[in-house]
């Protein structure tokens, strides 16, 4: 391990005190979507105390940029510029059972990996380069990061890097692409008792239609998904309803797979419809989450930091699928690194479970060392910045394959 990693890991050892109360502090806040406001002024407080040119709200209300560096090169002839790194942290809970997917530690790890990048490169002779960490809202309802992506927050981005806990370790995860939207269905009113006879039930085609998309599910393939729950079915037993709502998602490991899932599963809500005599309309939801694209290079070089720090990477096993992203959609956009890890868990993501692993000191080692793998990730990239010429190779290929 050369002396920039070694800086770098004793940095996150000698703040991991501070990392777990950061982590802590947000775990307890358990904030929704673009709602983070004690967690927005309590990471980029730290930041700032830490020396980071700090931009608060940037943006968003709850987002944040905290920078280091300028990735301008004078001595160029050509103008090319140095590699600009960004570290992402997440930080928004979920309803009623909190950081069930770790944010809290995700968190943790953005601000750690950037203490210590941060302190490697004032420690380097030379310029490295340009480090941003980035704070986006809102993963799990609103697509923060899609938001910033449309304001051009990484649009002078080389790299973009964060890890997310999870049951499993893998450099490679699956995360899908993800379609939501909205049936509203429109029938007639009538009492249930005296003239059922004179009502279009509303209900029967919102369940008729929630019964067509699990039937659909013996032909789908096996990593697609379709989730749907009922949102509005009637307000009295005898009152027939009129008006019912289902919510709707597909997802699937290929944006041109969730556009073919999406089209059968909207064909099951219209049959629904006809089935009962109903009428239908449907509303797609803004900002659709695109699958998780993971560079290679990045992929190898966090496999090979990882083991040096004590990460574990199970063989090769047939792929598990965690849920989806909207890194997924900074991934089309910027090369990235989004690795999942195992935090002394067997709990799942999004389960109470889940919610108290994280928070638990016993997540603390292996988040860690995530940190660490990411530092020292981005230091590979900053003294070798003849890598980025790999990861953009990467880059370009995989969205010509996608």
């Amino acid at each position: 391990m050369d002396k920039l990693k070694q800086i770098a890991c004793k940095v996150i050892d000698d703040e991991s005190e501070q990392l777990q109360m950061i982590s802590n502090e947000i775990w307890q806040h358990r904030e929704l979507a673009f709602l983070e406001l004690k967690s927005h002024a309590s990471l980029t407080q730290v930041l700032e105390d830490k020396g980071f040119d700090v931009e608060r709200h940037h943006k968003l209300e709850t987002a944040f940029v905290a920078r280091w560096g300028d990735n301008e090169d004078e001595s160029s002839k050509n103008n090319s510029k140095k590699p600009h790194i960004a570290v992402i942290c997440e930080y928004d809970a979920l309803p009623d059972i909190g950081h069930a997917c770790g944010h809290n530690l995700i968190a943790e790890i953005g601000v750690g990996a950037g203490l210590a990048i941060k302190t490697a490169m004032q420690q380097s002779e030379l310029s490295l380069g340009k480090l941003s960490i980035i704070g986006t809202p809102a993963e799990e309802a609103g697509g923060g990061k899609i938001d910033l992506l449309k304001a051009g927050v990484f649009d002078d981005v080389d790299v973009a890097m964060m890890s997310h806990p999870a049951p499993f370790t893998d450099a490679r995860p699956i995360f899908l692409g993800g379609k939501r939207f909205m049936a509203n269905f429109h029938g007639r009113a009538s009492h249930a008792a005296g003239y059922p006879w004179e009502a279009v039930n509303a209900l029967d085609a919102a369940v008729l239609a929630y019964m067509n998309v699990a039937a659909l599910r013996q032909q789908m393939r096996p990593e697609w998904r379709a989730s749907a729950i009922i949102t509005k079915g009637g307000t009295r037993t005898n009152i027939i309803p009129d008006e019912t709502q289902l919510a709707l998602q597909v997802r699937a490991p290929i944006d041109s797979e969730v556009k073919a899932l999406e089209a059968k599963v909207k064909t099951c809500v219209h049959a629904a419809a006809t089935a009962t005599g109903c009428t239908v309309d449907i509303v797609d939801l803004p900002k659709p989450y695109e699958c998780l694209v993971t560079n290679e290079t990045l992929a190898r070089l966090y496999e090979t930091n990882g083991s040096l720090v004590g990460v574990a990477f199970p063989p090769q096993m047939p792929k598990k699928v965690l849920g989806s992203t909207d890194m997924g959609n900074v991934s089309h956009h910027v090369p990235s690194l989004h690795p999942t890890y195992h935090c002394d868990t067997d709990a799942i993501n999004h389960t109470h479970e889940f919610n108290a692993a994280a928070g638990s000191p016993e997540a603390q080692p292996s988040t860690l060392a995530q940190a660490k793998a990411l530092a020292m990730v981005a230091l590979d990239i900053f003294q070798q910045p003849q890598l980025l010429e790999s990861i953009r190779e990467d880059f370009q290929n995989d969205l010509n394959r996608l």
